[in-house]
């Protein structure tokens, strides 16, 4: 006897209907994110933390706060006390190992601000892009478009953290560079815990006037201006990764080009050792008291994908805010030219208030593949 299964679905009413894809972050510690820029909240779910974790609520509020708008002179106005409302997933503070529900509530929207970008496409921006995917946007701060959304992921971040704590695992991120004011020094040559010392986030403290003034400069011209996050991690065992298409370091480089504005990402000596000799380029090995290091870290903590026990580092860069209050040449929704000056609160350079964003997308990743380990036997557990 034969059997057929016929499946009809019905797009009457809307023949071009589009959903969105790519919520979720992760195997095992998996982080979905949900709401939008303007709506009356955002949060997430984390799925695979593992239970037992007793969790410093005051930490996570700390994390909040380094990421939250309107925290100085420097980031939009706008004025959001992002408070983390948990719903499901602890007891008494515990991790149970079920799907950690938490929300965050937008009390301080000013949606008018976009009144005039209803029928403009702002350059550079997701309004286009969106419109030609969806057929429908939500202009009010862009949506879920908007860098709004990584404040579920910074919840996320300070949760892994709290998990990869047990393993003397760390995190530190940092401002490298604001426009043509860059570092000059590694991050081993420099104290990280000054990073938290100044609002541009900057451990190199010499660099910090000139990093505020080009900030500032740029700001009161009504422009925006990009620049560099590095982040250090310490502590990753040897054998944490996949050697084909998961790659740690390849994991990582999603998880932070995810990352509103991210525009590049190199790990290791990344772009740098493009002039270099194989013979000055690779690490060379050595035993101390029975653990095997490399005198040079060029390959960043990761050779073949899989970490090799050094401190993994990496650089990701941030494009210039794409609104910004000088006039520009566009389009609106019918193709037609025109011109826009956008209102309403933005950041003049996105990448202090971006330094924790990076930590909780490195952590939510190394956590992610701890488990893996742990789940494969490895011998770190």
């Amino acid at each position: 006897m034969k059997y057929a299964i016929k499946c009809t679905i019905n797009f009457a009413e809307n023949e071009n209907g589009k959903y969105m894809a790519g919520n979720t972050i992760g195997n095992i510690f998996r982080l979905t994110t949900f709401g939008e820029s303007h709506g009356p909240s955002i949060g997430g779910i984390i799925d695979g933390c593992p239970s037992g974790i007793k969790l410093d609520m005051g930490m996570i509020k700390a994390e909040m706060a380094r990421r939250r708008p309107g925290q100085s002179a420097l980031t939009t106005p706008r004025n959001e006390l992002d408070a983390v409302e948990f719903q499901s997933g602890l007891l008494d503070g515990t991790t149970t190992g079920t799907p950690i529900g938490f929300l965050i509530r937008n009390t301080n929207q000013r949606s008018s601000d976009y009144n005039a970008m209803q029928q403009t496409y702002r350059p550079s921006h997701a309004d286009y892009t969106w419109d030609e995917k969806f057929g429908i946007r939500d202009v009010s701060g862009g949506g879920r478009s908007s860098a709004r959304e990584t404040a579920a992921r910074v919840v996320a971040g300070a949760i892994a953290k709290q998990f990869l704590a047990h393993y003397d695992i760390t995190v530190q991120a940092y401002t490298s560079s604001i426009g043509n004011v860059h570092m000059s020094k590694s991050y081993a040559e420099l104290d990280l815990s000054m990073t938290e010392s100044n609002d541009v986030r900057c451990p190199e403290t010499e660099l910090v006037a000139q990093m505020t003034a080009l900030i500032e400069t740029v700001r009161d011209a009504g422009d925006t201006i990009g620049g560099a996050v590095s982040c250090v991690i310490k502590g990753v065992p040897p054998g944490i990764g996949e050697p084909v298409f998961d790659k740690l370091h390849a994991e990582l480089a999603k998880a932070i080009v995810s990352i509103n504005a991210v525009k590049g990402f190199e790990i290791g000596s990344g772009f740098g050792s493009l002039g270099l000799k194989g013979s000055e380029h690779n690490d060379a090995f050595y035993n101390q008291d029975g653990r095997i290091l490399t005198r040079t870290n060029n390959s960043g903590g990761v050779q073949g994908g899989i970490s090799n026990g050094m401190d993994i580092y990496f650089r990701a860069a941030f494009k210039p805010v794409a609104t910004i209050k000088i006039e520009q040449q566009t389009v609106d929704t019918k193709g037609q030219d025109t011109t826009l000056k956008a209102e309403g609160r933005h950041d003049p350079c996105v990448v202090p208030r971006a330094v924790p964003i990076v930590e909780a997308m490195a952590a939510l990743v190394v956590a992610d593949y701890l488990l893996m380990a742990r789940t494969n036997k490895c011998d770190f557990y």
